[in-house]
């Protein structure tokens, strides 16, 4: 019962911000409601926790009731260890956005009442196990993303809000033939959607290599997949800092959680044939998205293009098709989640008093904004890889996945996906060195006021996943290594 709180709770939160008029209270109703939203996550774990032995892996806490009949489509829902560690990194990342986002004058009820439909999405879709269910919750979150953009962006925010609307929009197209492909191709002849019974009966080899690509490229549009990328820079840069977040935070998850769902663990045999494809895309990717970060002028499509090239890790070790692997995409997904989001908030913050992201334009300001510009550092140093942060772990564990795989093609991609590191502590350390540690440039200051208390906390809480990921790994270890193990069993 208690998973069913995830959908409730962000439909009452919005259902009650309807009802409010005053903008105190909107905020106040959509942080109490983010909060909670956290506890019944950490309830989520407890449940799974004392249910499970934490060896199996298996789907817990599942509910299943017939939706719609004559398709044979269900409510249903669960958690598993995959699934839970992507609920915790929603949580985090919503209540982070909305304190981000505790001053926006402008249609605050609208603001909110979106930022909570996001949210809606992205708990659904973690916690869905019907493939028709999972792909409504995936919509569900588009629209509020065109619309946060449009309304609350800056920049050229009209072209960057429809370029992103139509790629997703066009992505979903591709992956709902791949849905209704798995749909009706399943071994045991009735037509499904229900993962667990779709991995029990098993898909014919052919229809696997038939269906494979639709459901590939259209999560991969989601997780910036190259060359499908492009909607990643111009929307991450034209969207406010709470949709920023959530964007780099939350969406691209989406697409790298179904790939690992839908891709590697319902198609195994056609993953292995495509396996070579998917690897090449995510080298490409990976150098392609540190290059290209380092001739950004503009924090925000640093912090963009920065994000095609971790993705691309994340898509490097689904491709690898291994436990540790995939082990590390997953962690490499939770921990570009939180540094990425880190990381946009800080940009937004340095944004509202230096009125400019280009970063020839600062300088200093680490003497004026000390506790912001150590937000910036730690998230810059999660980035590059530094021991000790959740980007270390994550990279490394992908890469130890990679190389155990006896191919020298495999190993030469394991190569060059480690070079990348040091292209990326380049462009990180540059900047951060011109910004903050510059010849100071202080006219662009509308007031050189340090943190908030609302920044102060989001950052605090995004800062510490980044150390846990970081310093205390195991502990994701040990809820998404069994449910990996199970899924390719």
């Amino acid at each position: 019962m208690i998973v069913h709180f995830l959908i409730i709770v962000p439909i009452l939160t919005i259902l009650i911000m309807l009802f409010v008029q005053k903008q105190q209270v909107i905020r106040a109703v959509a942080l109490t409601g983010a909060i909670i939203q956290l506890l019944v996550v950490i309830n989520v774990l407890w449940q799974y926790v004392l249910n499970s032995d934490m060896t199996t892996g298996n789907v817990m806490l599942q509910t299943n009731v017939m939706w719609f009949a004559p398709l044979n489509i269900h409510y249903s829902v669960g958690v598993d260890g995959i699934s839970i560690v992507m609920l915790f990194l929603t949580a985090l990342v919503v209540i982070a956005a909305i304190l981000v986002s505790w001053k926006e004058e402008y249609l605050t009820k609208e603001f909110f009442v979106l930022l909570t439909l996001l949210a809606l999405g992205a708990y659904g879709f973690f916690i869905s196990f019907d493939l028709f269910l999972m792909f409504f919750f995936l919509e569900l979150a588009v629209i509020p993303k065109f619309l946060l953009i449009l309304n609350w962006g800056s920049g050229n925010k009209t072209y960057s809000a429809t370029k992103l609307v139509l790629m997703l929009i066009g992505a979903s197209a591709i992956l709902f033939m791949g849905i209704l492909g798995i749909y009706y191709a399943s071994s045991n002849g009735s037509p499904s959607f229900n993962m667990l019974t779709l991995k029990d009966s098993g898909m014919v080899y052919h229809w696997q290599l038939i269906f494979f690509p639709f459901l590939f490229i259209g999560f991969g549009v989601f997780t910036a997949l190259f060359p499908f990328h492009t909607w990643v820079p111009d929307g991450h840069s034209a969207a406010p800092t709470a949709g920023s977040m959530f964007l780099a935070g939350i969406s691209m998850k989406l697409g790298g959680y179904g790939l690992i769902r839908l891709v590697t663990m319902l198609m195994p045999a056609a993953a292995q044939f495509y396996s070579p494809y998917i690897v090449l895309l995510a080298v490409i990717g990976i150098l392609y998205g540190a290059f290209a970060t380092m001739v950004q002028k503009d924090l925000k499509y640093m912090n963009a293009y920065s994000s095609v090239s971790h993705c691309g890790f994340v898509v490097l070790g689904i491709g690898m098709l291994n436990p540790v692997a995939i082990t590390g995409a997953v962690l490499q997904m939770i921990s570009h989640g939180l540094m990425t989001a880190l990381f946009f908030a800080a940009i937004g913050m340095i944004y509202c008093r230096t009125h400019t992201r280009i970063i020839k334009e600062m300088g200093g300001l680490l003497t004026y904004l000390p506790f912001i510009g150590g937000l910036f550092i730690l998230a810059g140093l999660a980035s590059l890889g530094l021991p000790g942060l959740s980007g270390f772990v994550a990279e490394v564990t992908v890469l130890v996945g990679s190389w155990q795989l006896p191919f020298l093609p495999y190993r030469i991609a394991t190569i060059i996906a480690a070079a990348s590191i040091v292209v990326t502590a380049v462009y990180i350390l540059r900047a951060a060195g011109t910004i903050l540690m510059g010849n100071t440039k202080a006219n662009h200051f509308d007031t050189p006021i340090d943190a908030r208390w609302y920044e102060k906390w989001a950052g605090v809480l995004l800062g510490i996943g980044i150390l846990i990921v970081g310093v205390l790994p195991f502990l994701i270890l040990k809820i998404i290594s069994p449910t990996i193990h199970y899924w390719q069993s």
